[in-house]
Formats: C-alpha cells, structure tokens, sequence
C-alpha cells in the first residue's frame, strides 16, 4: 500500500511539475521573442549604421546560415553527454555575453576608432559565435520542452505557443522600429541600438531566469543508426533529391533575399518604421495563407504545395526591381512572399517527415541544415559581392543579382522538382516561422522535425527503409 501510495505521489508529482513547466515555458518564449526581436530584427540595419556594406551583409546571412545548423549536429551530440537544461542555460547566458560587445561597438564607432573592422567583428559575433551557439543549446531544449508534453497535446501546444510568442515578436518588432526611427529623427540613431540591445539583453536575462525554473525530466539520448555524410550524398534517394534540391534553391533565394533590406535602407532611404512594415508584411500574409496550405496539402499533397511556393519565390525578386513604393511593396511583393513561404514552409516540412525513417531521421534532418547552410553561405556571399565588388555598368549591380536570383530559382525547380514522388502523408502542426528571416524557416523546421523522431516513436509505422 505504501509503495502504491508512493508512485501514485510521484504520477502526480511528475504530472504537476510537467503543467507548472509549460506555464512558465509561456513566459520564457514570451520573454525569449522580446529578446530576440530587439536585437535580431535589427542586424542589417545596424551592421549598415557601423559602416558596414552589401558584402557584409550577405556573409552576415551567409555564415549565419551556415554556422546555426553546424551548432545543431555539435548539440545533438552534446546532449549524449551533458543536460539539456545545463546545454540552454549556457547557450543563454553566452549569447547576452557575446551581445555585450554590440555596445562597445557602437561606442567605437561613434568615437571613430577602428571603424573599418568593427564590421567584421560584428561579423564574428552575429554571423559565427552566437548562431552556432544558438543551434547548438536550441536543439537541447526543443528535445526537452517535447519531453514535457504528452504526445496526443504536442500539435495542439506547439501551435498555441508559436503563436503567442510570434504575436510578442511582431508587436516588439514593429515597437523597437518605431523607437529606432525616433532616435534616428532626432539625430541619436547610434544610441537607439545601444538601447535597443540593452533592452534585449534585459528581456534575455528574464528568458533564463524562467528557464531556469522549469522542470527538467529524466533523459536519456535514443541511440540512432549512423550514417556519414557521404554515404547520405551518394544514396541519393528520394529524400537524398530533395535535400540537393534544398541546397540549389537557397543559394538562387539568397543571392537576393539579403538585399531587400540593403534595398530599403541605402537605394531607397525609407526610414526605420517604413523598413519596419515593409519587413512584417511578408510575416503577417504567411500567418494568414498558413492555414489555407494546411487544407490545400490534406487536399492535394505537400509535392504540389512544394511546386507552388517554388515557382512563386522567382517573382518576388522581380517585383522588388519595378517597385519602390512602400505601399505597394507591402500589398504586392509582401503578398506573395508571404503566399509563398506558407506553401514552401508547410510542404517542405511535411515532406521531409514522410521521406525519412524515425531511426534515420535525426542524421537526414542535420545533413539537410547543412546543405542548405552551405547553399546558403555561398548565395548570400555570390550576392554580396556582385552588388558591391563586380563593378557591373550596364544595369544596376543589385538589380543584376535579383534577376540571376529569380532564374536559377526557376531552373533548380525545373530540373530537381520532376524528379521527386509523394510520400505517405502524415501531417504537422506548431511550426515555428521565423519572422526576420522567413526563407530560411526550413531550418528551424528542422530542428523541430529532428526532435519528433525521439517524441513520438508511436509513428514508427510510417518509417521507409
């Protein structure tokens, strides 16, 4: 009777710490968005205010993409070894100490000394350090939040919480734009980062201190079959097809998709609230057509859903050569953007989950981040350098890389999309979007994805050789 007594106090023991978790998991992402949004949100802008140039840019995206999922393998084989609650925690608290130094950036600046590296060291910090530290504690404590879900909910919470945290982050978004362009009209542009960044800080340090009150259940890592790199290249199977295709695709989108903003800021002159909308708009038509791609793949299926959002990217380079209006760049391109990164993200994700085994899965869903990374390290580095470097006469050097953009975006669809089949449908919900770099959602989709295969062994029936 005791020991009855003794595990049904543990059930609800466990079952209580469990609920508290996810309520304060409310308050860490909330917090975590704030964070994020302040700084994040703001790269571009702020690597241009320090002196920075289209080249900078595009490696800021470039090594970006490149270093986040290769922080993603060296976390999954951390977890192996560490705590995941230990593994975020350090994540962190590195990432508000290597934010710290954005400060003495723009002090340096302002100062005059060492103007012409202080964009490469921000370089460092946002294109190198941080994102692979980000990757590397992400994974951790995706697995660990998943953990604290029951499998029947997990669809159901994910959703909730990806929408109440990008609901914060537009809003704080849009606020720290408006607050921007406020210093920038009263001639402190300098100081709106710096506060900005104190800010984020601020709101990161409160994302730890609620993690670090969630309950961290017992975990162990559910050894898989390996498999190189190499041997994932040569199968090329149908999944192997797609995970190329992936990488072909990103390097097209990224020899223009970094420059939007390069767009805004420097050909354009819009001010930071301008730049601030027109940025959003993309986010909030993909929030709205979101849905209607979750119906429309039950329907049809996600290679059709694949096919559109393909085949819509090229445009949205085109429409940003014709227009420079910020109202229509809102209604127009944003439109289609947002249209198309609804159809890709949902039908890329659902996708990649019904091509791959569960045993297979986590090294499929690392070595596909890394191809696209790759891709995209080399497009948004192609990019910058024909903008600022190729000294091209005869047509604007932006124009130039948006138009290359748009047609090897067409021909990786035509060439790789053919040769890809349907799989057995089994369908997600609660994907994260990310609101400052939509095009390379996939990533987060990712991670997301590799996680589930530890969640949810009851799907294993779905499992292709």
């Amino acid at each position: 009777m005791d020991v009855n007594s003794d595990r049904f106090n543990e059930s609800e023991y466990l079952k209580h710490s469990k609920e508290h978790a996810l309520r304060t998991s409310m308050k860490e992402g909330c917090t975590q968005s704030i964070g994020v949004n302040m700084s994040s949100g703001f790269l571009t802008p702020l690597l241009l205010a320090i002196g920075g140039n289209s080249f900078h840019v595009g490696l800021l995206n470039s090594l970006n993409g490149l270093a986040d999922p290769a922080g993603e393998i060296v976390g999954s084989k951390m977890m192996e070894k560490h705590s995941r609650k230990k593994l975020w925690m350090y994540a962190k608290v590195w990432i508000v100490l290597l934010q710290l130094p954005v400060l003495a950036l723009l002090y340096f600046f302002w100062k005059g000394i060492f103007t012409p590296t202080l964009p490469w060291i921000m370089l460092a910090l946002w294109g190198v350090l941080i994102p692979f530290i980000y990757g590397a504690g992400y994974v951790s404590w995706l697995s660990w939040l998943g953990d604290l879900v029951s499998a029947e909910r997990k669809g159901k919470f994910f959703a909730s919480r990806n929408k109440i945290t990008g609901i914060v982050g537009l809003i704080t978004f849009f606020v720290a734009g408006f607050l921007l362009d406020l210093f920038k009209t009263k001639g402190y542009v300098l100081l709106g980062f710096a506060v900005l960044f104190a800010l984020a800080i601020t709101f990161r340090l409160a994302s730890a201190y609620y993690t670090n009150k969630i309950f961290n259940p017992y975990f162990r890592v559910n050894k898989q079959s390996y498999f190189s790199f190499f041997s994932f290249l040569k199968r090329y199977d149908n999944y192997g097809k797609f995970s190329v295709f992936q990488a072909f695709f990103f390097f097209a989108m990224m020899l223009s998709a970094p420059f939007f903003a390069v767009r805004m800021l420097d050909e354009l002159q819009f001010s930071y609230i301008i730049y601030t909308i027109v940025s959003l708009s993309s986010t909030i038509f993909y929030l709205l057509f979101a849905s209607l791609s979750g119906k429309f793949s039950d329907k049809y299926g996600n290679l059709k859903l694949i096919y559109i959002g393909s085949f819509l990217f090229p445009i949205i380079p085109l429409l940003w050569v014709v227009i420079d209006s910020p109202i229509l760049l809102i209604l127009i391109p944003g439109l289609v953007s947002g249209l198309a990164n609804a159809a890709f993200v949902i039908g890329n994700t659902n996708f990649s989950y019904n091509s791959t085994s569960p045993q297979k899965r986590g090294y499929c869903f690392a070595y596909t981040a890394l191809l696209v990374g790759i891709g995209i390290l080399a497009g948004s580095s192609l990019g910058g350098w024909i903008v600022e470097y190729s000294g091209i006469k005869f047509i604007n050097p932006m124009f130039f890389t948006f138009i290359l953009s748009s047609a090897l975006m067409v021909f990786s669809a035509l060439y790789f999309l053919p040769k890809l089949r349907e799989e057995n449908p089994i369908h997600l919900k609660g994907l994260h979007f990310d609101v400052h770099h939509p095009v390379k959602s996939f990533n987060s989709a990712v991670v997301w994805l590799k996680q589930l295969s530890h969640w949810q062994p009851h799907l294993n029936k779905f499992g292709k050789k």
